[in-house]
């Protein structure tokens, strides 16, 4: 497999290592992280070299290799730095693997790079994409180090370490003559297969005997005769450390392909060898092996991942893993030595640690990284969830801020008092900032660690027996002697034997490592910041400009955002030496207007990032007071604001003249408008203001004169505005620039405000002028003062918009604006009582029960907090329902029940609900979290064709007593017309997702309706999902959990009946075969067949297949799928291969692609070449079919106007309890009202439906060239109000597709246009 992967190429090796100034091959942009709690060091895989990484942290943690590797100096194995000399022999693998241990102990860096190693290997960039056998990997490094080696002292290294030898004999029954031939052997491979465990395997090789007799003689050369014989294997030498290889892969001869054994294997922690040796005279104690390392494979055996539990011999890491504690008072030594998992007691510890015991939430995690070297994502995420959650649940304890940024402790801790609390939480941080354990605390016994790659994580010795068996299983096991006992010296030392240059090395890279990281950090956490020093400005004209230049009065700071405001103040004060007395520091911003001053910074003690300063941030320096002698107004309310004024200029007898001047002025935005003609020296006149949103056009708004009291702000004035003050004795309009006429107000400036409060008033709605910018709350003000309403509405009233159909919709908020609301110009706002819901709030509406007629939804008001299970309580008390037998769900687009809120206790913020939203109150309890409630049906196909009816044969479907659902045979059909298929409701069944299909099957069989089926056992039910209420997909394997299936919520399950059991796997496919009829455009009856793909989807496959199941030659045959919304048949071709179109190659035909589709359940026309030879699979039935489609279709492409041609036909006027008169029936000849002829017709639709009873949940869309919309929308309340839904079935109908409803174009002219939407 590898080849020459191991041949030592001097060119290829790198030049990097540590601590001699020269680079890696790839460019990392920061130093590698450092060491995790574990404090031992994975190694990065490189693509595909998983394997490679398992195996080298085994010999790893084989203290007597490693020190052995060690102990062969550069006098033996030569330099790395001599590589290029001619005549020095340097041995490349030997050096690689001394550094990459040396790396694996004393650099502290997460994961070491194997690159140069690999280089050393000889391996390309392609190898070290692609994975190998770590067995057979195993055996050629042994090999390549053995190579490597020769004429050094540790020449016989893996000899000495790994080598054993076995001795196989054969006995003569006769002359007790003994035959004997010996291995050797540096790893055993043991069967899997049929086996139990190890232990198994190896009696079966080392102890049974094989019996040579009968037919099976021996020829003994001693006898010189064919004698009877026994054939016996024996383990003769043992080594230090044995290796297992374990035979998990095999090739299935049946299936010619591999596979992957699966199955339980055993094998122990401690193995007596004793029985399986030769000699057994010896101590017990030389036999015992004790297992170190267990290397993993996990996937398929084309392809997976592997990684490895080894054991810490010389208690190198650090071994965190212990059970929860349930006694808080624990004692210091304890504390030391075991895993605290507790997230009660840390946080606790954490904040005691603060004076104030007050901390932001974010800082709060990073402290607690600090201490035990983990974060909480990793380690209590999964448990106990966000760390801001974990507060809010424990607020017995915990006390967060209101806008949850900052948590302190609650004196009044009921848990307990806060003495023992301080008592406890002191040990525990004593425990927590402590250095790790020494030699004298550590346990005898070593630990476990699961090293994955660049990942090592403790473990147990429990989850070694997890790897017995599945996908993810022990692939080879490592065992050592137990009698091999390391010096007290090694232990949790990691520097014990590693030679000095090594240690010279990496203690060189360690530093450099360090000021790499310092470097990095500081990079990381410093940003720029500008500060503007008061002294260098002068205030004018509204804002703040350099005295002199921007260049001098602003100076560039580079400062570590960690550190404090405090440490900030300080450093300024140590550059500014000229500077007296107070100092304060605002966030300052450039605005048109100049430099404006907003937030002064407070709080020494806050770091730069809680008070979220940016890099960049501009930081005004000066007094807090003035500048320059003059007050400074500081903050967002007085943004100064840079508008364009446009006023009449005035000549030198002070008269105004025509031409206007552009002059630009500054205006604190917290100042009145009307201060616009103090500025200008205007003593009275009009003020206008251009609401254009695009830049170049005009659209000037007067501004009342009740309103020039207003803001600049509140009028929604920005920077760039333009304002035009006119003369208030000039008319009602003005010239503009491009000489045309304006109004003084926009005639789409203005929204229309009814009345709804349901008091009296003069007029039931005027007209409110606005712009895009003027706020809600104005809006409403101005409506109750023009419809005269009580002034008592302004505090407990809303705006409500109206839509087209005159529902009210959510209210707005007071304090957005029109754009914020996307409120249009010219819409319909209702004046409602009640106040508008606060941003903390939710508008919702809601319904009692899943068929939600228009207008009955009722309104609530609830705080956004609100839990599912409160707003459920508060939902039923407004709607005078009573009982627990309730959920709530969401309504969907097509307005019916959908998705269902599962979480009771979940906050409607954290769902996602939003203002606006309809909810629907549904009778009945929703199953336990991890429950299913699944509806069983009862299918029985009975007709030879079509099991399952597409949408064009559901024209004539009847709902028959007992909640089935039934096709019948059209009228004037042939006899082969398909018969009838049934689905019928037997009940719903409450199961828990983690049980299996077979056990779904069983309980269904427990139903009362079951009892009338005489079913033997579960395994004679076949198992499909229910869709468009038809069988789906195919449940085939019986011990599968349903989680597996990924069901959801709302799926139904139908079970049909077998004649025997069957037993489908993965690569099975059922098909329904029926076999033409000789002389007979008709079928026979089908016939299931279970169609093997394993080796492939071919035509060809499936032809082979069809012949063999019907006994008929395959040239003989011709075979085609049936579509049975077109009425088609697709032949499946006879050749196996087709021509791409850009290259010319041949690939295979797929029958799961285009245009095949091929599926479980699909029905497979048949037709034998020796009875009848033509084309034609097609049956009357399919040409009846395709001539409605086709009449269909060309109704919808004429369009003419609606007529009511439809009420004429026989089967509408039988539906009907009274002949109707066709002009009623005529929107262009009726002499009634516009609404009188298509609300009778809607009428007839709907009672022609119900009769027709053509399926559930129908809503009917009629398309009309003239009233489309309106008669759209009545038909669909009408007809969703009179058809009537079957029981179960109309819990569930999917709304993803509008098709036409054919089923009723016989009855209709072309030009009616029907859609329903349906399943």
């Amino acid at each position: 497999m590898f080849g020459d992967l191991f041949e030592e190429d001097y060119s290829s090796v790198s030049n990097d290592h540590y601590g001699k100034g020269k680079k890696l091959k790839t460019k990392a942009l920061e130093p590698p992280a450092p060491r995790e709690f574990t404090n031992l060091s994975g190694i990065r895989n490189q693509g595909g070299t998983c394997y490679l990484n398992s195996l080298l942290q085994t010999l790893h943690f084989t203290p007597e290799f490693r020190e052995a590797l060690f102990s062969l100096g550069p006098e033996e194995l030569g330099s790395l730095e001599d590589k290029d000399k001619p005549d020095a022999k340097v041995r490349i693998i030997p050096l690689q693997l001394q550094r990459l241990f040396a790396q694996l102990l004393l650099l502290d860096q997460e994961a070491a790079s194997t690159t140069d190693l690999t280089d050393s290997f000889g391996w390309t960039s392609d190898e070290e994409m692609r994975q190998h056998d770590v067995q057979e990997l195993n055996r050629i490094l042994f090999s390549a180090l053995e190579t490597s080696l020769v004429g050094t002292s540790g020449h016989d290294l893996i000899n000495r370490l790994y080598h054993g030898t076995i001795v196989n004999q054969i006995v003569c029954k006769e002359c007790k003559n003994v035959s004997e031939k010996q291995e050797d052997f540096l790893d055993l491979t043991v069967a899997v297969r049929n086996v139990s465990g190890l232990e198994d395997a190896l009696w079966n090789m080392y102890v049974e005997e094989e019996v040579f007799d009968y037919d099976n003689l021996y020829h003994c050369g001693t006898c010189d005769r064919l004698v009877k014989a026994a054939k016996s294997a024996k383990l003769r030498k043992l080594p230090p450390f044995l290796t297992f290889s374990l035979l998990r892969f095999n090739f299935d001869f049946v299936k010619c392909e591999r596979y992957k054994e699966t199955s339980c294997y055993t094998f122990p922690l401690r193995i007596n060898l004793k029985p399986f040796c030769e000699q057994s005279e010896l101590d017990d104690l030389e036999y015992l092996y004790d297992l170190f390392s267990v290397i993993i494979h996990k996937g398929g055996c084309y392809g997976g991942h592997y990684h490895v539990y080894i054991k810490d011999v010389d208690h190198l890491g650090n071994w965190q893993f212990q059970e929860d504690k349930s006694n808080p008072d624990v004692n210091l030594e304890d504390l030391q030595n075991e895993e605290i998992d507790d997230p009660l007691m840390i946080l606790k510890a954490v904040l005691l640690q603060e004076e104030s015991n007050l901390i932001p939430v974010d800082q709060l995690g990073q402290k607690l990284l600090k201490k035990i070297g983990i974060s909480w994502n990793k380690k209590y995420r999964k448990q106990y969830g966000p760390l801001r959650k974990f507060l809010q649940l424990h607020s017995q304890i915990f006390l967060l801020s209101s806008d949850e940024s900052t948590v302190s402790l609650l004196k009044d801790c009921s848990l307990q008092t806060e003495s023992d609390i301080r008592r406890n939480d002191q040990q525990l941080l004593k425990t927590l900032t402590s250095e790790p354990p020494g030699l004298n605390d550590r346990p005898s016994c070593p630990h476990w660690f699961d090293v994955n790659d660049s990942q090592v994580q403790p473990i147990k010795e429990e989850d070694i027996e997890q790897q017995f068996q599945g996908k993810e299983s022990a692939y080879m096991l490592f065992y050592r002697k137990s009698q091999l006992q390391r010096p007290p010296e090694a232990r949790a030392n990691p520097r014990y034997r590693v030679p000095c240059h090594l240690l010279n090395e990496m203690d060189a890279a360690n530093i450099e490592l360090q000021i790499k990281r310092a470097e990095c950090d500081s990079t990381n956490n410093n940003f720029e910041l500008h500060l503007h020093l008061g002294p260098y400005y002068h205030f004018f004209n509204g804002a703040l400009h350099p005295v002199v230049s921007q260049t001098e009065s602003m100076w560039d700071l580079t400062f570590d955002k960690r550190k404090t405001l405090g440490d900030l103040r300080q450093s300024i004060f140590q550059l500014l030496e000229f500077w007296e007395g107070d100092m304060v520091l605002s966030v300052a911003k450039f605005v048109p207007a100049g430099l404006h001053v907003y937030q002064t910074l407070d709080g020494d003690h806050l770091t730069l990032c809680e008070i979220e300063i940016a890099d960049g941030e501009d930081i005004f320096v000066w007094n807090g007071v003035e500048v320059g002698g003059i007050q400074i107004p500081a903050g967002s309310d007085c943004e100064p604001l840079l508008l364009n004024v446009l006023h009449p200029a005035t000549s030198s007898e002070e008269e105004q003249c025509q031409q206007l001047i552009d002059s630009p002025y500054v205006f604190p935005s917290n100042a009145e408008i009307g201060s616009v003609f103090t500025a200008c020296a205007i003593p009275d006149g009009v003020i206008l203001v251009n609401s254009a949103e695009a830049v170049g056009e005009e659209s000037w708004t007067t501004i009342p004169k009740e309103d020039l009291k207003k803001t600049f702000r509140e009028q929604g004035l920005r920077n760039g505005s333009s304002i035009l003050i006119q003369d208030s004795n000039d008319g009602n309009s003005l010239l503009t620039k491009r000489g045309k006429w304006i109004t003084s107000v926009n005639e789409v400036d203005w929204l229309q405000v009814k009345n709804l409060c349901q008091l009296d008033s003069e007029e039931e709605q005027v007209k409110i002028s606005a712009t895009l910018n003027t706020v809600v709350f104005d809006i409403r003000i101005k409506a109750i003062k023009e419809l005269k309403l009580m002034k008592e509405l302004a505090e407990d009233s809303c705006l409500r918009p109206i839509d087209r159909d005159g529902k009210l919709l959510c209210p707005v908020p007071d304090n957005y604006t029109l754009k914020e609301a996307e409120l249009k110009m010219g819409s319909s706002l209702g004046l409602c009582p009640g106040k508008a819901p606060t941003s903390s709030q939710l508008f919702l509406f809601f319904a009692v029960g899943s068929d939600v007629q228009p207008g009955t939804e009722m309104e609530i008001i609830v705080e956004e907090t609100i839990s599912v299970r409160d707003c459920l309580k508060v939902m039923l008390e407004k709607s005078g329902l009573s009982g627990d037998a309730w959920h709530l769900r969401k309504m969907d687009w097509c307005y019916e029940a959908g998705e269902a809120l599962w979480e009771e206790d979940a906050a409607l913020k954290e769902l996602m609900l939003s203002s606006g939203d309809t909810l629907l109150l549904i009778e009945g309890k929703l199953p336990p979290l991890g429950f299913l409630k699944v509806p069983i049906w009862w299918y029985q196909p009975r007709g030879p064709l079509h099991h399952w009816k597409s949408h064009q044969d559901q024209t004539n479907c009847t709902f028959s007593q007992g909640g089935v659902w039934r096709a019948n045979s059209i009228q004037d059909a042939p006899s082969d017309a398909h018969a009838e298929v049934s689905l019928r409701y037997l009940g719903d069944v409450e199961i828990s997702e983690d049980a299996t299909l077979g056990e779904l099957k069983s309980q269904a069989m427990t139903l009362p309706s079951f009892s009338e089926f005489s079913i033997p056992s579960p395994a004679f039910l076949r198992a499909w999902t229910v869709e468009s209420r038809r069988p789906g997909r195919l449940l085939r394997v019986h011990y599968q959990r349903l989680r597996e299936y990924k069901l959801g919520q709302r799926t139904e399950i139908c079970l049909e009946p077998l004649q025997k059991e069957e037993n489908l796997g993965p690569q099975h496919v059922l098909l329904r075969t029926q076999m033409r009829l000789p002389g007979k455009r008709a079928y026979a009856l089908p016939v299931d067949l279970v169609w093997d793909t394993a080796r492939g989807w071919t035509a060809g496959s499936l032809r082979h297949r069809v012949a063999d199941f019907y006994s008929l030659p395959v040239e003989k045959i011709e075979i085609a799928k049936y579509l049975p919304e077109k009425f088609e048949w697709l032949p499946v071709p006879s050749w196996n291969q087709q021509i791409t179109k850009r290259k010319k190659k041949k690939k295979q035909d797929n029958l799961q692609g285009a245009p095949y589709h091929l599926k479980d359940g699909d029905t497979i026309g048949i037709k034998n070449l020796l009875v009848e030879d033509d084309d034609d699979f097609s049956t009357v039935r399919d040409d009846i079919g395709r001539e409605k489609q086709k009449a269909f279709a060309l109704g919808r492409k004429k369009r003419k106007p609606f007529v009511c041609g439809a009420a004429t036909s026989p089967l509408v006027q039988r539906c009907l309890p009274a002949p109707v008169d066709q002009k009623l029936l005529s929107p262009s000849t009726s002499g009634a009202s516009d609404s009188t002829g298509p609300t009778l017709l809607l009428q007839v639709l709907a009672r022609f439906l119900v009769s027709a009873r053509c399926g559930h949940g129908l809503r009917a869309l009629l398309c009309h060239e003239q009233r489309g919309r309106s008669i759209a929308g009545q038909a669909s309340a009408l007809v969703t109000r009179s058809v009537a839904r079957p029981p179960r079935l109309a819990r569930t109908w999917p709304h993803h597709r509008c098709q036409p409803a054919d089923t009723l174009a016989p009855t209709l002219e072309p030009r009616h246009h029907l859609y329903t939407k349906i399943d």
